[in-house]
């Protein structure tokens, strides 16, 4: 016998139990259709604009930001740890540091870490008016 059988057998069985579920809960569920079901918002509330909203994108950039150093912290917390037993293990988590810095360098630099951008004014100088002053 082969050893990838047991393998097989589940992969086949991981893979019918979520299928199952589906075609089951298709036959079993209560079909009444209505109008309401069918428009945009069940609540009751009528849409007002486009539901189709655009976002800005410093918002995930900083959201991503935001996660991406928070998953690093978790690391180096254990790293401190294991410092105090292994003195080895100093260099890796200086060199880990110091990419983290140069991303965050390179994200200050680029604004990603600005909430909004800033808007460029143009020069507002008023223009003369024929005849005098205002």
């Amino acid at each position: 016998m082969s050893d990838w059988i047991p393998v097989a057998a589940m992969l086949v069985v991981a893979a019918a139990i979520p299928v199952s579920f589906v075609v089951l809960s298709r036959f079993l569920r209560p079909s009444v259709p209505e109008k309401q079901k069918s428009i945009t918002y069940e609540s009751g509330e009528q849409p007002t604009g486009d539901t189709r909203l655009r976002f800005n994108i410093q918002y995930y950039m900083l959201a991503l930001m935001f996660l991406i150093f928070d998953v690093e912290v978790v690391l180096i917390l254990p790293w401190a740890v294991i410092f105090a037993e292994r003195p080895e293990t100093l260099l890796p988590a200086f060199v880990f540091i110091f990419i983290l810095f140069v991303g965050v360098g390179w994200a200050w630099r680029n604004g990603a870490m600005e909430w909004l951008k800033p808007r460029t004014v143009a020069s507002t100088t008023p223009a003369s008016t024929p005849g005098g002053e205002n």
